[in-house]
């Protein structure tokens, strides 16, 4: 894999991939604040849910070391000096449940050391968190790759790929590991509007892997389902319900409809840390973002003056429409409440 990391850490200080610039600079932005790191992943410097349960868990590292020299009593003290970060970073980008999995493993670090060396707890499990991802990655990959038959076109949105996680990927992730297996033809990228992460990441990335894609418009998905006859769509997520719906990049719900009246197979590629099985699919909260988004293409305005703008970041899939959903702990195959909290449960006890 030759795409570069989206997320750094050395010395402790973080440094993230500016893909809002991608793919015509390769940029890393520096971040030794925690206020910084949460308006970094507000702004888009760094997206996808993995990615954003990293960045976030890095922020909490940043929040403590800025209290290195002076010394907190006990963990109530602790608690107290670091909540204005975690505020900041839970606020940042409300529907990627990784963010605050990410966050819930650093109150239970504060809990555990808050009494002793906290600032050297945060670090380390920050980056333990940064290293599960890529083997988690992995994982999803090989699952999500045993499906995928030979000689087939995959069709795949937005990007889950190595800039979306702490690497490999989780959609991409399927990608990679069926082309090692020499069972990808081609795949077909719908460009993903209005941050266009399908146009500048996802097709840079396959290409920069030598492995074959083809970029097309979003409308142009029914007729290339229908003409290329892909065998399966393959998606990440940012929340998968209790009930097998899955929040992903807005247009996903669209390709699931269109998938079903073709005949083509639906895969969610996700890790157990982006399940939610609190709340069911309608209950997701769908982050709303700036109308600029829509009515300005690179800095331009595009659209009259005044037109009211709906920007939904995500939608939510139903379970009825996905045929898979692929973790680092196997297949849940046609998802519902009962086959993803029994998938959960083995999850679970696998990692006692």
């Amino acid at each position: 894999m030759t795409s570069p990391s989206a997320i750094k850490w050395s010395a402790n200080q973080l440094a993230l991939l500016d893909q809002r610039i991608l793919p015509n600079r390769i940029d890393y932005i520096s971040y030794s604040e925690p206020l910084a790191v949460a308006d970094a992943i507000r702004s888009m410097v760094v997206r996808g849910a993995p990615a954003i349960g990293i960045a976030a868990a890095y922020g909490m590292a940043l929040a403590a070391q800025q209290f290195a020299n002076k010394p907190m009593a006990n963990t109530a003290d602790w608690k107290q000096a670091l909540q204005p970060a975690r505020a900041a970073l839970a606020d940042s980008r409300p529907t990627a449940v990784n963010l605050f999995w990410a966050l819930e493993r650093c109150d239970r670090a504060i809990e555990e050391h808050g009494s002793g060396d906290l600032v050297t707890a945060l670090c380390q499990l920050a980056e333990q968190i940064h290293a599960e991802d890529i083997e988690i990655n992995q994982r999803i990959g090989d699952f999500g790759a045993s499906l995928i038959p030979a000689n087939s076109i995959v069709y795949t949105h937005c990007n889950a790929g190595a800039l979306a996680t702490g690497g490999y990927g989780t959609a991409l992730g399927v990608i990679r590991s069926a082309h090692r297996d020499g069972h990808i033809r081609g795949v077909i990228a719908g460009e993903t509007r209005p941050w266009l992460q399908g146009a500048r990441l996802t097709s840079w990335e396959l290409m920069s892997d030598g492995i074959p894609v083809t970029l097309a418009i979003e409308g142009a998905a029914a007729h290339l389902m229908r003409e290329q006859r892909p065998s399966w769509i393959i998606v990440g997520a940012d929340r998968v319900a209790a009930n097998g719906d899955a929040a992903n990049k807005i247009g996903t719900y669209n390709l699931a409809i269109i998938a079903k009246y073709h005949g083509v197979k639906v895969m969610v590629a996700a890790p157990t840390s982006t399940f939610d099985a609190t709340i069911d699919g309608p209950q997701i909260p769908i982050e709303q973002r700036p109308s600029e988004e829509i009515s300005h293409s690179f800095g331009q305005r595009i659209a009259p003056e005044n037109v009211a703008i709906a920007n939904p970041a995500f939608d939510v899939t139903p379970a009825d429409l996905i045929d898979a959903i692929v973790t680092e702990h196997g297949i849940i195959h046609q998802p519902d409440r009962a086959r993803v909290l029994a998938h959960l449960q083995a999850a679970a006890q696998q990692q006692r």
